[in-house]
């Protein structure tokens, strides 16, 4: 076994971070942003989320007809979005759609909005119907990393309205988990604490071998120690709370599309 230590810097760091109203963001995205399309450099998001997305769009053609709405924002502009929100359309509606600064996934680089490819695309609200393009990016999003994040039948748990049009990159095999047992993001990260170094989540993959995934919680020291198998690679990311979660591919080969 190899051993890694971890800082508790790193639990606000990686793919999986819960960001809500009770986990605010910590670290801004910490950089590595690149345009999520080259026709729209102003638009960034995390360089793997970005891939993913592309990929997405080349499976189904649908590069002319989704158009990438918003994606990072620092802090900044997330304060001015919220207050042009309250001014405009009150409190219900931006209690129900906008997310408190620092408390919105927007600052992490990790989620986008989407909409379909019309004459006026509202900013807060772009319209992503269930149908044609934009429902089969919607089906293909978990095979590449990305979640719907904001149902209607999980408000009460999110805390956040309905947003078809909000896709959060969580990473796979997380998104395929997340879509099939049909979880909000906050009850995914509470589902793996169940799993342990001992006692593994195990993803099954038909003709290779299965994903482990387990958590490890923060040590009150400061310093986690965290004990991984020699062979396979492994991905580990904070979960903007209270520990790490790790992603082992005994073969070696880590897949960000399936």
């Amino acid at each position: 076994m190899n051993k890694i230590l971890l800082s508790t810097e790193q639990i606000y760091r990686g793919n999986l971070l819960l960001v809500n109203k009770d986990f605010p963001v910590k670290t801004s995205g910490e950089g590595g942003f690149v345009p999520v399309d080259s026709r729209f450099p102003e638009i960034l998001i995390k360089s793997q989320a970005a891939k993913a997305f592309r990929w997405i769009l080349e499976e189904i053609g649908g590069s002319n007809e989704i158009i990438p709405v918003s994606g990072y924002r620092p802090s900044a502009e997330q304060e001015k979005i919220y207050e042009s929100s309250m001014e405009e359309y009150g409190e219900l509606f931006t209690r129900k759609f906008v997310a408190k600064p620092y408390h919105s996934e927007h600052q992490t680089g990790l989620a986008i909005d989407l909409g379909e490819k019309k004459e006026h695309i509202d900013f807060i609200c772009p319209d992503f119907p269930y149908r044609g393009i934009c429902q089969q990016f919607r089906r293909r999003a978990a095979h590449y990393g990305f979640i719907q994040r904001y149902s209607e039948e999980k408000e009460a748990i999110t805390g956040i309205a309905h947003e078809p049009w909000h896709f959060r990159y969580v990473g796979y095999p997380h998104s395929q988990i997340i879509s099939k047992k049909g979880l909000a993001f906050e009850e995914y990260i509470a589902f793996l604490k169940r799993f342990s170094a001992h006692k593994k989540y195990v993803f099954q993959r038909k003709g290779q071998l299965p994903i482990h995934v387990f958590y490890v919680p923060a040590d009150a020291s400061g310093i986690t120690a965290v004990s991984l198998p020699e062979q396979g690679v492994h991905e580990i990311s904070g979960n903007n709370s209270d520990g790490f979660i790790v992603t082992h591919w005994p073969d070696g080969t880590i897949d960000f599309r399936r």
